[in-house]
Formats: structure tokens, C-alpha cells, sequence
């Protein structure tokens, strides 16, 4: 979710590419820099916070060059710095380089770089290509950087600017969006559409395993291959505060349709055919057998991703885990010690109850491992070891793509201590990852019908209270999805364990009352039908969420969403999309400010 901008043309570059980013201010950052072109080299200014902080750098210094690339970072490896801030430059200063992406195999390439004598400044990922480009240049810039993302796995938007060529950007752009702008006379690259509005209309729209050259010339597309390829214009008709919403009527929406490629983000590089591979998770099978008990501590949402892990890591690697609101863990002298596993999520990091229960943990001498979306955040330095899930940053208040990345990351753990213990057989863990490696198509799949789950919304319409019904995996879901109704739509909402009913709730179930019953654990499903039809018997009208195939509980329920099939373990984070989407259009029908709900923030930075 980084920012880039590239500019070639008459106007001075530097006010373009401050404008351009500003646009992407948005999507989040936590450094921001730029590159051009001056008559005696590149020239580079970059800093951490604020563009403003990087305007005021700017502003003591005279630039004339008319082409240059910027960047707001939002870090993926390395902490946010000055140093790591992009662009980044080869040994030499003749390559300069923007990234957004993930790239897989930096390490690798790191390694074999440094061993034919390039030095490396920063701690990213992004500094590979730069150094890829310049240990491939004979003269030919495009060729260099064919052969530079030949060498690559990964995602990747990309834009290189050279001292050796003085006319031309070089783009390429796989899994990571990226847009080139045509005005009279110059050329506009960018990450996304709002950066370049002020200037031009006219786009083309980038699509995976495609290179652009542009120059005073002209500009030419090809595949990686160098095969020339024809592009048609795209004319953008929004207004710019909904090109920033990507032409969706709000962030929240956007964010929920982002998630496919958050998850398939937060899983690359960490699969291999029949292991999980955590480079951030230094434990050895010896320490991991020494742990006694786990301790997950979240708050809202990510306490809702904590009851995930539980079930996960206690069926998979048999150990105990407690799941705790991080505000009451303190409070209540929670019994660990060296031989517990304390894992803190946080989206922000910066969550106080959160960092307050993981420094009580490092008190008591417990191993603790953070899951963070933000590098560099507070619980990300303070943790022995680091999950990071790369959703990039979410700018609607309500989490969606965090918290499905956060249950992907507790799954990559779970499986992760198992491989560890041995608990589970070889062909399990391959099975597992398999299906693992299906998710992020299934929920594009979920996506594909977001009208139907809209239509279902309509079964809420002037209602004053709804219940959530699961067991298992899908009572932790049931919590999530009872969240999300609430916070947006102000509908109060309640989460059970579906055998519960019996015990006092079921004299709260009206024909006036919708229950959402969730059925996606197989040996609970007939446990589940029995709950529903007792819900069906005090006239309820029940909304079903289940595998295809489960027929039975499909003739019990009034409405029914049929989920891609998946594992059971797994079923999570498929079915929370849909409960995301139906309090998300039942929030727009009450006429509620989705992205920003009353008496709400994004991060609770206190106690």
C-alpha cells in the first residue's frame, strides 16, 4: 500500500512529485523520498513522518531536473528510517529505485550480491533491485531490468530513473498496482489514479507482466519478454475523492475487497510444499517443546483473531493456550513464566493494553511473539520475535483486512510450533498448506458475490437487535461478525455459543430478532442444526452461512450464503468476508458514516 509517483516532461519534477504524493497520502506511509535527475547526478532527499518533513528538506534546496520517481514507504522489511526510506540507489549512485511489493527472495539475492562486491545501506528488501539493475546494465537499461525481474520472486510495482539515461523512466509492475498518466507533453506514473488527476484524465491502466518505458519520445509497453504490446486509454471519470476510494463508495468497502491480495501478501515467502517458513520466529524445536502454556492477548478484533489461534494451536500442537482481553490480563496476576509463550496481536502496535501485557509477559521471563501490521511500531521492537501480516495500512476505522491476515498469521504459527513438536503427520501439514495456499482465491470467489450477501442486509432493516449463533472455530467468527454489525450499524448485536441458547438466551429470540447461524465446522454440524431449529421453533428468521453441500442445514435456515469449501481450520477466514460485507451494507442502508463510526478510533494508544 506504498505511494509511488514518476514523472518525465516540461514542468519542473519536484512540485509534481510532492503534489502526486500528497494524493496518495491515503494509503498510509511512514517515510516518504524522491529522486531526479540533476546535470550532475541523481539527487536524493528522503526522511521519516511526514511530507511535510521531507517539504521542509526540499525547501533548501534548488532542483531545475524536469524527471524524477518518489515514494511514500509503508515498511515491510526493515523499520521505518531515514535509511530505509525509498529511493534507493545502486553502489555507484547511477540506478535510483522505487518499490512496492514484497520481494520474496531478497535475502537470497542480498547474499549473492554482497559476494560480487555490492554494498548495501539499508535493511530492505526494495535495495536488491537497484543493485540487480546495475550488476546487469551493458548499455541497456530496459534489457537490465528484464533480466532484474527475471532474477526476482515476489510482487512488485517498480520504477527505475538512471544517470545514463536522462530521458527515460523505466516501469514494471506485478501483483502491485500501477497506472501511467498521458498529458501534453509528459508522462505520469503512479501507483494509483488520485496522483495523477490534477494533471490528466487519460490513463493506461498496468497490468501483471507488463514494462513501460517512458521518455521525450514517447512511450512504449512490452511483456518481461520485450514482445511490444498495445494499450487502450482509459479515461477516468471520478471525482478525485472517489479515485481515492478506487472507485468505491468507501474505504471500508475497498479494504474488504483488497483482502485476497493482503492475504496472499501476508503468506509469500512462508510456504514451501510441505513446511511453513517463518524467518521472523528464531525457535528451536527444543525451546518450542519447553513451553508449557500459550498466552494470546489481543484487544476487539484482534482478541477475536487470539480465540482463532487457540483452537488452532491446541489441536494441531497440544498445547494449552489462553486467550485474554489485554486490558484484564495484567489485572488478573496471569500465571506464566519461562516456559510460557506469550503471543501479543496488534494491528498498530502501538495498542497501549496491548504493549502493557506484553511487557508484563517479558517481566515474568515468557518468550513473547508479536503479531503487527506496522514495522517498526512499539510491540514490533519490544517482542522477541515478529509475525508481521502485510494488509498494508487500513484507513476505515471498522478492521477487516487486518483481522484476516491476522488469523492467517496464527495459522502460519500453529503450524509453525507443530512442525516443531511433531504432533501432527507430514501429510496433514502438506494437506494443510495446500488448502492454505487456496484462501486468498477463495475469498475473491466470497467477493464475486457481494450482491447476494446485499440482499440478504435487507433482513435487517428495522430491527433493533440480532444475534450471532456458532460453535467452535465458527463462535470465534460469530464474535467477529457480532462486532462488526454493531460498530458501524449501531444494531445491537450479540455473539453465542449456539448450545447456550438453552441457558437463558432463547427468551430473547422474537420474530422480530435475525440470527446469523454459522456452519462451517463438519463434526459440529449436526450439533449446530439442532440449535437452529430451536432458534426456527420461536418464529427467528435465521440467515445461514455454510459449505457448499451442506444441504441439511440449508432446508432449516429462511436465507442461506453457500461458502467456497475449504478445511474446517481454515473456515475462518472465509466466512467472516460475507459477515464483513452484510454489516458493511446494513451500516449504508441505516445511512451511517461507515468509515468513521461514532465514539470510535482506529487505534487505542490509551489505557
Amino acid at each position: 500500500m506504498c505511494g509511488i509517483v514518476g514523472y518525465i516532461g516540461l514542468r519542473p519534477a519536484v512540485p509534481v512529485l510532492l503534489e502526486g504524493l500528497k494524493k496518495l497520502e491515503y494509503r498510509g506511509y511512514d517515510s516518504s523520498g524522491i529522486a531526479v535527475l540533476e546535470e550532475d547526478g541523481i539527487r536524493i532527499a528522503k526522511s521519516t513522518g511526514k511530507l511535510a518533513v521531507l517539504e521542509d528538506k526540499l525547501g533548501k534546496r534548488t532542483f531545475k531536473s524536469n524527471i524524477g520517481i518518489g515514494h511514500t514507504r509503508w515498511a515491510t522489511h526493515g523499520r521505518p528510517s531515514d535509511l530505509n526510506a525509498h529511493p534507493h540507489l545502486d553502489c555507484h549512485g547511477d540506478f535510483a529505485v522505487v518499490h512496492n511489493g514484497i520481494i520474496e527472495n531478497y535475502l537470497e539475492l542480498r547474499e549473492w550480491l554482497s559476494s560480487q562486491g555490492h554494498l548495501f545501506r539499508s535493511e530492505t528488501d526494495t535495495e536488491v533491485l537497484a543493485h540487480l539493475v546495475e550488476h546487469y546494465y551493458e548499455g541497456d537499461l530496459e534489457e537490465a531490468v528484464r533480466q532484474t525481474l527475471a532474477k526476482v520472486t515476489g510482487s512488485y510495482a517498480t520504477v527505475i530513473l538512471s544517470s545514463k539515461h536522462p530521458g527515460i523512466l523505466v516501469a514494471a509492475r506485478k501483483d502491485s498496482p500501477m497506472i501511467v498518466g498521458i498529458g501534453e507533453n509528459e508522462y505520469f506514473i503512479a501507483s494509483d489514479i488520485p496522483a495523477v488527476l490534477k494533471y490528466t484524465r487519460n490513463t493506461y491502466i498496468m497490468e501483471d507482466g507488463e514494462m513501460v518505458t517512458v521518455s521525450d519520445k514517447g512511450i512504449k509497453f512490452c511483456d518481461f519478454y520485450g514482445k511490444t504490446l498495445e494499450k487502450i486509454i482509459f479515461e477516468v471519470t471520478w471525482d478525485p475523492i472517489a479515485a481515492e476510494k478506487g472507485g468505491y463508495e468507501h474505504f471500508m468497502l475497498k479494504e474488504i475487497f483488497e483482502q485476497p491480495k493482503a492475504l496472499r501478501d501476508t503468506l509469500a515467502g512462508r510456504l514451501n510444499d510441505d513446511k511453513v517458513v517463518l524467518q521472523e520466529v528464531d525457535l528451536s524445536p527444543s525451546e518450542v517443546a519447553a513451553f508449557n502454556k500459550v498466552a494470546i492477548v489481543g484487544c476487539g478484533t484482534a482478541y477475536h483473531a487470539g480465540l482463532i489461534g487457540q483452537g488452532l494451536i491446541e489441536h494441531w500442537a497440544k498445547i494449552p493456550v489462553e486467550v485474554d482481553i489485554a486490558s484484564e490480563f495484567r489485572y488478573r496476576a496471569p500465571l506464566i513464566d519461562d516456559k510460557s509463550l506469550v503471543v501479543v496481536i496488534s494491528q498498530s502496535g502501538e495498542t497501549a493494553d496491548t504493549l502493557a501485557a506484553l511487557r508484563e509477559s517479558k517481566k515474568k521471563g515468557a518468550r513473547v511473539i508479536a503479531i503487527t501490521n506496522v514495522v517498526g511500531s512499539s510491540v514490533s521492537r519490544e517482542a522477541h520475535d515478529v509475525i508481521y501480516t502485510w494488509a498494508g495500512p487500513e484507513i476505515a476505522v471498522a478492521s477487516t483486512k487486518a483481522y484476516t491476515t491476522q488469523i492467517e498469521g496464527m495459522i502460519l504459527l500453529a503450524l509453525y510450533l507443530t512442525q516443531a513438536k511433531g504432533t501432527m503427520s507430514q501429510e496433514w501439514i502438506n494437506e494443510i498448506i495446500a488448502e492454505l495456499r487456496k484462501i486468498p482465491d477463495k475469498a475473491e470467489e466470497i467477493l464475486e458475490q457481494a450482491y447476494a450477501i446485499e440482499q440478504l442486509s435487507q433482513c435487517f432493516f428495522g430491527v433493533d437487535s440480532a444475534f450471532f449463533l456458532g460453535r467452535g472455530l465458527d463462535w470465534a467468527v460469530a464474535q467477529e461478525g457480532s462486532l462488526k454489525l454493531k460498530e458501524i450499524s449501531y444494531i445491537h448485536a450479540e455473539a453465542y455459543a449456539a448450545g447456550e441458547l438453552k441457558h437463558g438466551t432463547l427468551a430473547l429470540i422474537t420474530e422480530k430478532t435475525p440470527v446469523v447461524a454459522i456452519a462451517t465446522q463438519r463434526d459440529l454440524y449436526e450439533k449446530t442444526l439442532s440449535n437452529v431449529i430451536e432458534v426456527k421453533a420461536r418464529d427467528a428468521k435465521v440467515i445461514g452461512f455454510t459449505f457448499e453441500g451442506n444441504h441439511d442445514f440449508g432446508k432449516s435456515v429462511d436465507e442461506l450464503f453457500y461458502l467456497p469449501d475449504t478445511a474446517n481450520e481454515l473456515a475462518p477466514i472465509l466466512t467472516v468476508i460475507p459477515l464483513q460485507l452484510l454489516a458493511y451494507y446494513v451500516s449504508v442502508a441505516r445511512g451511517n458514516d461507515v468509515d468513521k463510526p461514532r465514539n470510535l478510533a482506529k487505534s487505542v494508544t490509551v489505557e
